[in-house]
């Protein structure tokens, strides 16, 4: 009897954990519109699946008169979502009072919740002034494809020396979400990454080896094809069976493994973590940046953990901020750190982590650390 009873106990205390885990609350969104032409539909997107996962044309707003508009979904309780509201791309996405791209609107959702929101400026509305150049050569190429993915379009940019010596042949850095990498002018947020200024500094002052980068544009199936996913395994097939053999042919390239490194941030951080673990013929280096490694229903550490292979000949890059969705990924990004030393990976030798305490999960931050990266994998001997 004494044994049933505990067995009883446990049985409740399991299922107390379960129904607690799987507790859900209601959230709603409601918006005013006052400068809306009647032919505008508004949409939110956010970073969970009930907001599309930043796909900024999926999630129609409900227009309930003239001027409002509400969004109404189910989510776990004690979640951070973090949200935008657009016109259908990021071109039109709404903007601050003082006419400024706004952070992300947080919310943890601890409880049934309504959110109001007055929006007034919409980012197609206006002509920016937007701060910053590209720096270098950059040629641009369109519409790659391979069945079953959208086309897609990048770029190569190419180190101040390459046009004067013509014998010299060079490492190869692929990364992607390429709009946001080297231009203001097509980064989502007004602001890029930087990577070609810094780059080109590093490389004139002598402080790393010359090397080409190909920026690869994302699509609206951003969120699939940088994630473990059947289009996450057609995007890494794009790359390596048509982006690298046409940069390979055009370029003067080192094309070995060795000499060929992949990289980006959040999801182009796991993306860049998968294209290196499952293509180390390919890829030898990646740079994961605030990369999502473990978060929400997305696990690629237990991938990692759950291989029996030989080690692999890796160097990989690591880091994070500390404000925001940070703070989500981290426990993630100690995971895949805790495996990794767990399959023999050194760090310092075979990978490095830099956290940033201060930073938050946007390009103007990221831009402050790719050089981090840039000396790891093309540093001076």
């Amino acid at each position: 009897m004494i044994i049933s009873i505990k067995r009883n106990f446990a049985i409740l205390i399991v299922l107390s954990s379960f129904l607690i885990a799987q507790e859900k609350v209601k959230i709603t969104l409601e918006i005013t519109t006052p400068t809306l032409d009647d032919s505008s539909i508004v949409y939110v997107t956010g970073n969970i699946e009930p907001l599309g996962f930043w796909k900024a044309d999926k999630i129609p707003m409900k227009k309930i008169s003239k001027e409002k508009w509400i969004y109404e979904f189910i989510t776990d309780k004690n979640e951070q979502i973090e949200y935008k509201f657009t016109k259908g791309n990021w071109q039109t996405e709404a903007l601050g009072n003082d006419l400024s791209i706004p952070r992300n609107n947080i919310l943890i959702t601890s409880k049934d919740t309504t959110v109001t929101k007055t929006i007034i400026n919409w980012r197609d509305k206006f002509n920016f002034k937007v701060e910053g150049q590209v720096t270098g050569k950059v040629d641009y190429y369109k519409n790659f494809v391979i069945d079953g993915l959208r086309p897609r379009n990048i770029f190569v940019w190419l180190p101040p020396n390459y046009e004067t010596e013509k014998d010299k042949r060079y490492p190869v850095f692929y990364m992607h979400d390429g709009q946001n990498l080297i231009d203001p002018k097509t980064s989502n947020t007004f602001h890029d990454w930087r990577v070609d200024e810094v780059a080109d500094s590093l490389i004139r002052n002598n402080e790393i080896e010359p090397f080409i980068l190909v920026g690869i544009n994302n699509t609206d199936d951003r969120a699939n094809e940088y994630n473990n996913t059947e289009l996450g395994k057609l995007y890494m097939k794009l790359i390596v069976e048509k982006i690298k053999p046409f940069v390979d042919k055009n370029y003067r390239t080192l094309a070995d493994a060795k000499n060929t490194a992949v990289g980006g941030s959040s999801m182009g951080g796991l993306i860049s973590m998968i294209c290196v673990w499952e293509y180390p013929n390919v890829f030898s280096k990646a740079a994961c940046i605030s990369p999502a490694f473990r978060i929400n229903s997305i696990d690629y550490v237990k991938v990692v953990k759950d291989y029996g292979g030989e080690k692999k000949n890796l160097l990989i890059y690591i880091d994070n901020g500390g404000k925001g969705l940070e703070t989500l990924l981290q426990p993630g990004i100690d995971s895949m750190i805790d495996i990794l030393n767990q399959k023999g990976y050194k760090e310092n030798k075979d990978y490095f982590v830099f956290i940033d305490d201060q930073a938050e999960h946007n390009e103007t931050a990221w831009a402050k650390r790719i050089w981090r990266p840039l000396k790891l994998f093309f540093g001076k001997k």
